[in-house]
């Protein structure tokens, strides 16, 4: 059969843009279609913005420390209309920046809301019609999760919702305990708003090292933020011009916004997919193989749709991987052993490799070495905000398995570990390493505090 294209991708995110313009530049004629702005989530509504908000709380501390080191700074103000009109023009920029990729290599966009019709049909709703295509790439993410049954009329916010809002909160209510959350929590609380949240379960990041979930929880409360465990909203209302939260306990809670942070799910919604007989699992998430392919051979997914690694930098990897397997000829694979990960709390988190529970069920007999100190630079900031670093070393062989850190810039040194933690190197390499003076990276390089592996 002849087709309009030779690929035609559903989603126009980080992953979906990367796999078009490799299969374009394999020569492939190739379409893709976007219901919301080019760019996705994570530069849309997601990763990017929100960075740009921990940077904007993150000020106000750093105003305060530069009293330590001789600075004054007096009537200092925050203004939410300019930061939120700020980053929306920056979005815009990237959001243009990505619409001149696929232009520059002749990937055509279809600004419409695309549905699969059959294993090579596509049809684009904007424009009522349908198009062709060898094969299909559906790249079209997530979306946030709330509680229907609490919050019918959609009172609280998602994270889409946030950077939009017209004025600042004075007081607002978080339910979750996962990433999102947290780092939301610590954005509102550093511009100054009050900010409680509320967890269904007792440890906040459960899928981190329980050391550094702990550390985590301490410097939450630390800032102020109220934190609520083993609990749940059970009702949503508005009362007299505010919104109210009623808990499980029956404990009402008061405030200008009301924020869902309980995690997100497969945008798989009348996408077409059980008419085209493509399996899902429970929570919609696509059921792909290790080359990214669905239960039609035609229809591959990759991202968040596939629910596996929900990150940026997973799915452009796994969107190249595609293009190099299926428009090039040149048989490729993700691999998804010790992804760094990070949560731009306050102090961030930093993380590489199994936690030191999940080595010891792995069936691994563990050393394990941390360093907690306070850095150099809170010194004369008079700030008692500490570092934490732990490396998780396998007994039998000296290899570390897991580095997990919680401090000022432990994301960016999460990077440059995971090279090494992923080579396989040893706590004996580690530690002939020189160290750079003084950093607090250093201690890396330098841990002698050891104990034995413990669940």
């Amino acid at each position: 059969m002849t087709y309009d294209y030779d690929l035609f991708v559903i989603g126009a995110g980080s992953g979906g843009v990367r796999a078009a313009r490799l299969s374009a530049q394999a020569g492939k004629k190739v379409a893709i279609a976007e219901q919301s702005r080019v760019g996705g989530t994570c530069v849309i509504r997601g990763c990017v913005p929100k960075k740009l908000m921990v940077y904007a709380s993150e000020l106000g501390d750093a105003i305060g420390h530069a009293r330590g080191y001789g600075w004054s700074a007096e009537n200092v103000t925050f203004s939410w209309d300019t930061l939120r009109d700020r980053i929306a023009a920056e979005v815009d920029r990237l959001n243009g920046i990505y619409n001149g990729i696929l232009a520059r290599n002749n990937v055509e966009l279809f600004d419409h809301r695309a549905v699969l019709k059959d294993a090579h049909t596509i049809h684009i709703a904007g424009e009522n019609r349908d198009v062709t295509a060898e094969k299909i790439l559906i790249a079209v993410g997530g979306t946030p999760s709330r509680d229907e049954s609490v919050d019918p009329d959609h009172i609280g916010l998602v994270s889409d919702d946030i950077f939009s809002l017209p004025e600042q909160p004075k007081r607002l209510i978080i339910a979750g305990g996962g990433y999102i959350a947290i780092e939301f929590a610590h954005i509102f609380a550093g511009l100054g708003t009050e900010v409680t949240l509320v967890y269904r379960g007792e440890r906040l990041l459960r899928a981190f090292d329980p050391e550094i979930s702990e550390r985590v929880e301490r410097d939450l409360k630390a800032r102020g933020i109220r934190y609520i465990s083993n609990a749940v909203f059970t009702d949503i209302s508005v009362k007299n011009g505010e919104k109210c939260v009623e808990l499980i306990n029956g404990d009402v809670l008061h405030a200008d916004e009301i924020m869902w942070a309980i995690g997100r799910r497969p945008l798989t919604d009348s996408l077409g997919l059980e008419r085209c007989g493509i399996e899902v699992d429970k929570v919609g998430a696509i059921l792909v193989n290790e080359d990214y392919q669905t239960t039609i051979p035609s229809v591959f997914a990759i991202g968040d749709v596939t629910n596996r690694v929900n990150l940026t930098p997973v799915a452009i990897r796994e969107g190249a991987a595609f293009a190099s397997t299926q428009m090039s000829g040149v048989p490729k694979r993700m691999d998804y052993h010790f992804i760094p990960k990070a949560v731009f709390s306050q102090p961030p988190v930093g993380t590489v490799g199994p936690s030191e529970t999940e080595c010891i069920e792995a069936g691994h007999e563990v050393d394990v070495y941390t360093a907690d100190f306070r850095p150099m630079k809170n010194v004369l900031a008079e700030s008692d905000e500490r570092m934490f670093m732990k490396l998780v070393v396998d007994r039998a062989n000296d290899r570390v398995l897991g580095c997990h850190l919680v401090g000022e810039d432990a994301p960016e040194m999460i990077q440059i570990a995971a090279i090494a933690v992923k080579a396989g190197l040893t706590k004996a390499q580690f530690d002939e390493t020189c160290a750079l003076h003084p950093t607090a990276a250093e201690e890396l390089v330098t841990m002698t505090n050891k104990r034995s592996g413990r669940i």
